[in-house]
């Protein structure tokens, strides 16, 4: 008889870490660019065949923990409790997975550093984002029975705020934020943001007689005033 089908998964699941965590860990240590996928396999006791069953391309390795984090933001808004919205299960776990920054702001940095210096790396990110946007976009058209621009636009309003938080983050790391206050930030930075999303655009920085532009009276809670 053959192992459990859970058993088999969990050593698959156990094996593709091991993987990730030696590519990352090579990475970390030599740059992207230089690294072979030969080398990681070496360094994970697998051979390279397995590495391309797991990860098809090296860039899969090195956003492999993105696409994790980008397909639980999916199922924390397919999970959602009875009762809560999508942006509310959205803003939700954006701000969960926020807590541990401070203990991942070096690594942040060096990642930060291999994208900006890899072409590679910025369009397989964009190409990750675009695909989780159109995932999210698929299941509240899925949810609302809807066909026209909603679902879209709201995936694309609550991915956007997503990914400038996350360009926040990085800026912020890079000019040398650490600790609690970079874990601060980027609690205050996503609440204004996503208040933003919650109250709409209606009174956000209408232009005056003067020229002058005004956020309106909602937008002075963003501001925390």
């Amino acid at each position: 008889m053959g192992e459990p089908l859970g058993l088999r998964a969990r050593k698959k699941e156990q094996t593709r870490l091991v993987i990730a965590e030696a590519a990352r860990r090579l990475f970390a240590e030599r740059g992207f660019e230089t690294v072979t996928v030969a080398e990681v396999a070496r360094a994970a006791d697998v051979s390279e065949g397995t590495v391309f069953n797991y990860f098809p391309t090296k860039e899969d390795l090195f956003y492999s923990g993105m696409e994790s984090f980008e397909a639980s933001l999916v199922e924390a808004v397919r999970d959602r409790p009875v009762g809560e919205s999508v942006l509310e299960a959205f803003e939700r776990f954006v701000v969960d997975q926020s807590r541990g920054l401070a203990e991942r702001a070096e690594v942040i940095e060096a990642a930060v550093q291999m994208v900006n210096s890899s072409p590679r790396l910025r369009a397989r990110e964009r190409e990750v984002v675009a695909r989780y946007t159109d995932s999210l976009a698929q299941l509240l058209a899925e949810e609302t029975s809807s066909d026209g621009i909603e679902p879209v636009v709201v995936a694309n309003a609550l991915m956007g705020a997503q990914r400038a938080l996350v360009d926040d983050v990085r800026t912020q790391i890079s000019n040398g934020l650490r600790g609690a206050k970079l874990t601060a930030r980027a609690k205050v930075e996503a609440r204004r943001g996503f208040e933003r999303l919650e109250h709409g655009l209606a009174d956000y920085d209408v232009k005056g007689a003067t020229g002058r532009r005004r956020h309106g009276a909602r937008a002075g809670r963003c501001s925390g005033s």
